[in-house]
This record gives structure tokens, C-alpha cells and sequence, in this order.
């Protein structure tokens, strides 16, 4: 098991930083709809991460050619997706998993998907249940709602009107992509936009995605194959947002995040730390597949306690991050409405909470969230529970207080080179 330690920083940063993750969402969604073409798609600053390249590979499995020049990836699809020989290892990504199954129930032949210990624990009933509704044939342990899952693809899947009762960009993504396999147009929909990557993306490449005035989406099936993807991946505003926070809770700090990606559904976490006081602003640069540009964060002050019970699940996966400014704070700070953290590589409302409560942080949970009451984060030893956004957050706590933080392997999961971004900020005060 491998262990950080992180030491105090002495002083403040002013620096920008171009080196962020490119975005993990957007990197998997590259693999995976880069199958639905005839012809290459090219990639520009894919992810290379274990999560994104699992979903790489897993495109190879199904019988697309991969190759990279310079940096830039070309994924050449199948005339037609094969059966593969083995099973398909998603690792830890539960993206991977989820927008497989909804691709491959539409797609005759057996596949069977599996993942890491991690993911083999998650719930899959959200996306299988309603896959089944159309048709799919989907087996795993417990009925199905965890992995190894085994799909019996079927291409004749029923077109569909379903309203999900979890908001879910997974979700929503494998419906979309299993809609593409009917005869006739599918409806779907959420009761809170969710990440919209898939939509734009598809839409992009040719598919006919409509919203309808009652909030339902009409996802029409293509009548030809779809054209390639030409994209320069931004980097990832969900992982540039642990910096974002060091930004406005070390006195006299400031970063630019470059080239980041500013689509709405994904700057809600940089909106509540505004909230809180902290400066933020967005400069645009491109908007072709995705709003892109800068996002400039600078320390004002003593951050204010916030409450968060909107908007949740544009902001799921910054909560734990976000969960460290409001133990910064001068105030007590609520979350609710939260019940997916439970859902993620770990119980993250319990796992947040044992980390702050080492911290000498008082805070309480609820079924669906938590209070924390701003403090002075003291040092501890963390245990991240195998969670990558639970380790990075109290990495950037550590900035505050020094921390010992112990299973840590699954930083290099999603962002592989976080630990070289933290030190770089103590050579800028």
C-alpha cells in the first residue's frame, strides 16, 4: 500500500498552470464514441490515465486500431465491433462500465465487463434495470447489480420513454447510446441536467439529440454511420478544483488554470466557492465540442460558510474538495440532497467526514449530507478508503497543516501527475 506525506506550505503561490488533467469524462467518452464512426477519429490530449486508458483498450478489445503520434491518438474503428476472446477490465472506472453496458446491449455478441475491487462493489441496478426494460439481456452478482456483468447484446433493443429517478450523466449516456440501437425515436429524462459531454459530443459527430420543452431529451437513432471525432480534449475543471481550492484558502494566493473546460454543468463547484468569497473568473478562449478557457482563482479572505443543496449532481465529485474550504471557513457549512456520494469508489459522505473528524474538524452526518463548522485543520493520518478524490483532498488540506495519507495508489488512477502540480506550488511564494 503506498502512502504520501504532505508538508505544510510556508508562504502563499501566484502561478498559472497548464498541466491540469485533460478531462477524464470527456477522455473515456473519446474511446468509447469513436466506435460509432467509419472512419479515424483524432484525439489531442487524451487522458492518459489507468481509468481512460482501461476504456482505450477495451475499444482495441471490440476491434478498433490504436495508434499515437506525437501525443496525438488515432482510433480507427471496426467495420463492425467484434466478440471479444476475454473479458473487458474497466479497472476503477466506473464510467467505463456504465456507457459499455448501454453501447454493448446494443450490439449482438457476449461481453462480459468487469473491474477492480472497487468497481466490483458499485452499484450497476441503475443503469442495468432500465437497460433491461428495453430488452437487454445483462447477468452479474446480486442480480445483477454488481460486477463482473455479463451482456448478451441484443440489436433489436425497444425504443423507450424513461424519466430516471437518479440523476445520472451515466446514466443518461448509456440510455442515450443504447436509444441509438432502436428503430424509432427514444425519450429520456432527468429532473437536473446532468453533465451534458454526451450530448454535445454526439450531436458533433451527427446524431439528432432534441430537448423538448418538458425537459424531455428525443434521441432519434442514426441512419448512417457517424462522423469521426476531431477533438483537442480540455483539461478537467473537476480535477483543476483541488487547486482551485488551495487558491482560496492560502492567504495571499492565486492560480490560472489554463485551457480548462467551461461548460456550465462543470464550473457549479468554482460558483460556490465564489459564494464563499473567493475570486473566480472565466475567460473563454474556444467553443466548438465544449466551452473552453481560463479560470482565475485568487485568495480574499477568511472564506464564508456556504450551504449546497442545488445543483448536486453538477458538483458531485468536487463535494469532497469542497468539503476541505468549508472546514477553512468562518462558519458552519451544509450539504444535502447528496445521496450519490454514497455511491462513489467509497462511501464519500462517511469517508469526507472520518478525515475532518481526525482533523479535529467537528461536523455531523446525515443520511444525505453533512455540517461542518470551520475550524484549524490539524495534522492526522488519513486513510482515503481507496478514493482518489478523498486522497487528493486532504492532500490539499495537508498544504494547511501537514498529513499523512495512506492508500494512495489511486491518485495515479485519474490524475497521475497531481503530486508534481502540489510541490510545484511551493517553489512560487
Amino acid at each position: 500500500m503506498k502512502n504520501i506525506s504532505i508538508k505544510r506550505l510556508l508562504g502563499s503561490f501566484d502561478t498559472e498552470c497548464s498541466t491540469i488533467a485533460a478531462d477524464k469524462s470527456i477522455s473515456h467518452r473519446c474511446a468509447i464514441f469513436s466506435l460509432l464512426s467509419d472512419k479515424p477519429s483524432t484525439i489531442k490530449n487524451f487522458l492518459k490515465a489507468e481509468d481512460t486508458l482501461n476504456s482505450l483498450k477495451i475499444a482495441e478489445d471490440l476491434g478498433a486500431v490504436v495508434s499515437w503520434d506525437n501525443g496525438t491518438l488515432t482510433i480507427t474503428p471496426p467495420v463492425k465491433l467484434k466478440e471479444p476472446n476475454d473479458i473487458l477490465d474497466c479497472g476503477n472506472a466506473g464510467t467505463a462500465m456504465r456507457l459499455y453496458c448501454g453501447l454493448l446491449s446494443g450490439i449482438d455478441g457476449t461481453f462480459v465487463l468487469t473491474g477492480d475491487k472497487y468497481l466490483r462493489n458499485r452499484p450497476m441496478n441503475r443503469v442495468v434495470t432500465p437497460l433491461r426494460g428495453i430488452g437487454a439481456k445483462i447477468s452479474g452478482r446480486d442480480n445483477g447489480n454488481l460486477a463482473p456483468l455479463c451482456i448478451q447484446g441484443n440489436s433489436k433493443l425497444q425504443p423507450f420513454k424513461y424519466h430516471s429517478p437518479i440523476d445520472s450523466a451515466q446514466v443518461k449516456s448509456a440510455m442515450i447510446l443504447a436509444g441509438m440501437n432502436t428503430v424509432h425515436t427514444s425519450y429520456y429524462k432527468e429532473n437536473i441536467l446532468t453533465r451534458d459531454h454526451t450530448e454535445r459530443m454526439l450531436t458533433g459527430m451527427g446524431v439528432n439529440i432534441e430537448s423538448k420543452a418538458d425537459d424531455w431529451i428525443a434521441i432519434f437513432p442514426p441512419k448512417a454511420p457517424l462522423a469521426p471525432l476531431n477533438i483537442s480534449v480540455p483539461s478537467d475543471p473537476s480535477s483543476g478544483f483541488f487547486f482551485a481550492v488551495a487558491a482560496a484558502i492560502i492567504p495571499n494566493s492565486k492560480i490560472v488554470l489554463k485551457n480548462m473546460s467551461l461548460n456550465p454543468t462543470r464550473v457549479e463547484a468554482y460558483e460556490v466557492l465564489r459564494k464563499m468569497g473567493a475570486a473566480v473568473e472565466y475567460e473563454l478562449k474556444e467553443d466548438i465540442y465544449e466551452p473552453i478557457g481560463d479560470i482565475t482563482i485568487s485568495y480574499t479572505g477568511k472564506l464564508k460558510p456556504v450551504t449546497v443543496s442545488t445543483n448536486i449532481a453538477w458538483l458531485i465529485d468536487e463535494l469532497p474538495a469542497l468539503a476541505i474550504a468549508m472546514a477553512c471557513s468562518d462558519g458552519t457549512s451544509t450539504v444535502s440532497d447528496a445521496h450519490e456520494l454514497r455511491a462513489k469508489e467509497s462511501d464519500r459522505i462517511s469517508s469526507i467526514l472520518a478525515g475532518l473528524k481526525s482533523c479535529d474538524i467537528e461536523c455531523s452526518e446525515t443520511e444525505d449530507g453533512y455540517s461542518i463548522v470551520g475550524g484549524e485543520l490539524q495534522k492526522a493520518t488519513i486513510n482515503s478508503f481507496g478514493d482518489h478524490r478523498i486522497a487528493m483532498s486532504f492532500a490539499i488540506a495537508g498544504l494547511m497543516c501537514s498529513m499523512e495519507i495512506a492508500d494512495t495508489e489511486c491518485i495515479d488512477t485519474s490524475f497521475p501527475n497531481f503530486m508534481e502540480i502540489l510541490e510545484s506550488l511551493r517553489e512560487q511564494h
